[in-house]
């Protein structure tokens, strides 16, 4: 299978489905990963804007990606850029895949960005263009559970990690600056517990949780 993982910034596509990246890579399927938007100056140091494409890399050479796009919109800025153009430029990634499943950002997280691509990827998907079997939404900690109440993130589909949570947090930890200590939810503490819990919903020791927005066989 082809699978597209459509992050907003990188280390979402980690945080969202990095268990299951690493699983689905291991089982020989083929993944390629669509990062929509890139730090800027001054608002990010020089070093760290010049740093991020090698920690991308990184981060896909632990989970096994086979290739990654850097759209290089500007973070926390999409709602300045026409979504025109953003529905655009995810659909040219789409039609280049094909994926049969594609995971994307949860359409109620705090961050608008994550909302702004939410809504483009399903443009992106629509099905005359190409009929992927699942299109799924994934959790990010920081922004899903603080995201809309009037959308809440209610999954039901598990897949099982146990086995893909520890190349999930070295692949995190890849991305040095976003690791944040307890209480902050950006941890690997953190990302334990949350595979933990959504283990214990579906009887699996570890799994990542997503909601399923579209399914066609």
């Amino acid at each position: 299978m082809k699978i597209l993982v459509a992050a907003p910034h990188p280390d979402d596509e980690v945080l969202g489905c990095g268990g299951t990246i690493a699983r689905l890579a291991s089982e020989g399927h083929e993944i390629h990963l669509c990062i929509v938007t890139a730090a800027y100056e001054p608002e990010w140091s020089k070093h760290f804007v010049a740093d991020r494409p090698r920690q991308v890399k990184a981060s896909c050479e632990v989970l096994g990606i086979k290739s990654h796009w850097l759209l290089g919109f500007p973070t926390v800025k999409l709602d300045t850029v026409p979504q025109k153009k953003l529905n655009a430029e995810i659909s040219k990634v789409f039609q280049a895949v094909k994926p049969d499943i594609f995971f994307i950002p949860h359409g109620g997280d705090c961050m608008k960005d994550h909302r702004l691509i939410y809504e483009a990827c399903l443009v992106a998907a629509r099905p005359h263009i190409h009929r992927c079997e699942q299109i799924l939404a994934y959790e990010t900690l920081s922004e899903t559970e603080w995201g809309l109440p009037s959308q809440p993130f209610l999954p039901n589909v598990y897949y099982d990690v146990t086995n893909f949570t520890d190349k999930k947090i070295a692949a995190f930890k890849v991305y040095e600056s976003e690791v944040i200590a307890i209480p902050h939810p950006r941890n690997p503490d953190t990302i334990r517990a949350l595979a933990r819990k959504r283990g214990s919903e579906a009887n699996m020791f570890h799994a990542e949780a997503f909601m399923l927005v579209r399914a066609a066989y």
